[in-house]
């Protein structure tokens, strides 16, 4: 029985590992490149055939067969050294074509195949093995951690990629809208609100209001802004400061402003990051630039 459970588990795995491949073949035959395989022909030929020797392993130790399951433990350990090798010559990181296109080489991934193979060589001692009901539950708590486990590492995949499409994507700037807000270029009385130094290079005018949840939640991006030297930053409160917001015509809050040293309005828009912040003041700084340099 136990031999049995073994055996369809571990026939799954194959019979996963060679359905990715054929579900993106493309990707699949480019990431034997990392072996070395050079030519398209012979990556080919080298995916076809481990997609057919996974196949027919799979079929095998469903069916029960020690000598599938030994064979499955070879291919196993040669994938382990396979990706050993791989990693020697410092491709870490690097497409292993294991699962589909999207399996990297790496430490993980020898200890994977490894484990594998080591698992497939185990299923022949098994048969004839009954447990009791101890070891069923001990069998039952398990498979409940390895489940555990895949659901970990497939959510710091998906983060992973979550994170690389961030990169692809870049950084969003402020929402700054023509017609919104005061209209840059133009000069505005604002200025000596603000606590300018000598090292100041440009004023922000950061609106927000007391109903605001969004200006709560940003209120670190904003101190953090605050400590900047270069920048003279304040605060205009709704109510507090009515004044300030019917003059530079603010339509909401989260919103900010940037000035120069002589009052021209630089940059603007609606903000709702740290990052969006600091679109504003690098526009700004842009437009400075430009300005003396025309």
């Amino acid at each position: 029985m136990v031999a049995e459970v073994a055996g369809w588990t571990l026939a799954l795995v194959l019979a996963r590992a060679a359905l990715l491949k054929l579900r993106d073949p493309a990707r699949s035959q480019a990431a034997l490149a990392t072996y070395g395989l050079r030519g398209a022909g012979v990556r080919r030929g080298a995916w076809i055939a481990v997609v057919t020797a996974e196949l027919a392993l799979a079929i095998g130790l469903g069916l029960g067969s020690s000598v599938a399951a030994y064979l499955a433990g070879a291919l196993f350990a040669g994938f382990a050294l396979a990706l050993a090798a791989a990693m020697a010559r410092g491709r870490r990181g690097e497409p292993c074509g294991c699962f589909g296109g999207r399996s990297r080489v790496g430490p993980g991934a020898i200890a994977r195949a490894a484990g594998l193979a080591a698992a497939c060589a185990a299923v022949p001692a098994l048969d004839g093995v009954e447990p009791t009901g101890t070891g069923w539950l001990a069998a039952g708590l398990a498979i409940a951690l390895l489940g555990v486990a895949g659901l970990a590492v497939a959510v710091l995949a998906l983060a992973r990629e979550v994170g690389e499409l961030r990169l692809r994507l870049g950084p969003q700037s402020a929402l700054e809208i023509p017609g919104e807000g005061p209209e840059v270029g133009s000069r505005s009385d604002l200025l000596p609100a603000f606590d300018t130094g000598q090292s100041s290079r440009l004023a922000l005018a950061v609106f927000t209001s007391d109903g605001c949840p969004v200006c709560r939640t940003l209120e670190p991006a904003v101190d953090y802004f605050a400590r900047d030297p270069l920048v003279a930053l304040r605060t205009f409160d709704e109510h507090r400061d009515a004044a300030a917001w019917r003059a530079l015509d603010v339509p909401g809050s989260p919103y900010a402003v940037a000035l120069g040293l002589d009052g021209t309005v630089l940059a603007k828009g609606t903000f709702n990051s740290l990052g969006q912040l600091e679109s504003v003041l690098a526009t700004a700084e842009r437009r400075a630039r430009g300005a003396v340099d025309a």
